[in-house]
């Protein structure tokens, strides 16, 4: 495929994006990584609403501001400061990791703007895709894609449509007005007065949630929804977790206020 992927604005992790076809990459392999270097400054990843459960047990899941409010995982309550991946991409202990971290360095994208099809992609600067001998091959001797290619293009389709199904979910919360900003004000034993205050995220307004008619409390109930804004309730806690890794690890910042965002 001679043309590139539409660039308007690279997603999170991807510093340039290229179709990925058997004419130019033949001869690619894909190795498997210990580390994610790209992970490493960074304090929060989106997220699909089918991970809520299992990520609510190690991280705390937010929304961002804005129209289109995005769920997240905090790995840091600060910019740059992620407190379970070292500064090499390395995790301190057994972890879950998102999906869209897994994802990376693949991902599906539209070649152009008024194309509806959506072609596998990949990062070309990621150093984990490339003509050498280690790792899966992507391509068979006849240039069609091997099973290891297949599997990508599987999860990679299958994370999409979790997307999809993730964007109805927040558009849910958004229809009902069940977001509202979130801020969390946390002292330090050493420091009682001089709270560290976080903001700049949104959450689940649990007032206006008991508020809530019982037919859409049906509804999402029988959908499966309601489980998961209870996941994203029962994850806050973990908010004074992270402050007490990042403390542990000597990463809070000097001033006593730090935005989340």
């Amino acid at each position: 495929m001679a043309s590139e992927p539409q660039q308007t604005q690279l997603p999170m992790f991807y510093e340039d994006l290229m179709p990925l076809n058997s004419r130019d990459h033949k001869k690619f392999h894909n190795r498997m990584r210990e580390t994610a270097p790209y992970l490493a400054k960074q304090h929060m990843v989106p997220l699909t609403a089918e991970e809520f459960v299992q990520v609510a047990r190690h991280y705390p899941i937010i929304f961002s501001t804005g129209e289109n409010p995005l769920p997240l995982a905090l790995m840091g309550l600060n910019e740059g400061v992620n407190t379970f991946f070292d500064e090499n991409g390395k995790a301190h202990e057994p972890v879950y990791v998102p999906a869209y971290v897994r994802r990376y360095p693949f991902m599906l994208a539209r070649l152009t703007a008024e194309s509806e099809d959506l072609s596998l992609c990949f990062d070309p600067t990621c150093d984990a895709v490339g003509d050498f001998s280690e790792g899966d091959a992507l391509f068979n001797d006849d240039g069609s894609p091997t099973e290891h290619t297949q599997a990508i293009l599987n999860f990679c389709e299958q994370f999409e449509q979790a997307g999809h199904r993730t964007k109805l979910m927040t558009d849910e919360l958004v229809k009902h007005g069940l977001l509202m900003d979130g801020e969390v004000s946390i002292e330090r034993n050493s420091e009682p007065g001089k709270p560290y205050v976080y903001k700049g995220f949104q959450m689940v307004d649990q007032n206006k949630l008991r508020e809530l008619d019982g037919e859409t409390i049906a509804r999402w109930n029988k959908d499966g929804m309601l489980p998961l804004i209870y996941a994203h309730l029962a994850s806050l806690d973990l908010l004074r977790v992270i402050f007490a890794r990042q403390q542990e690890q000597g990463k809070l910042p000097a001033q006593a206020a730090a935005p989340a965002q």
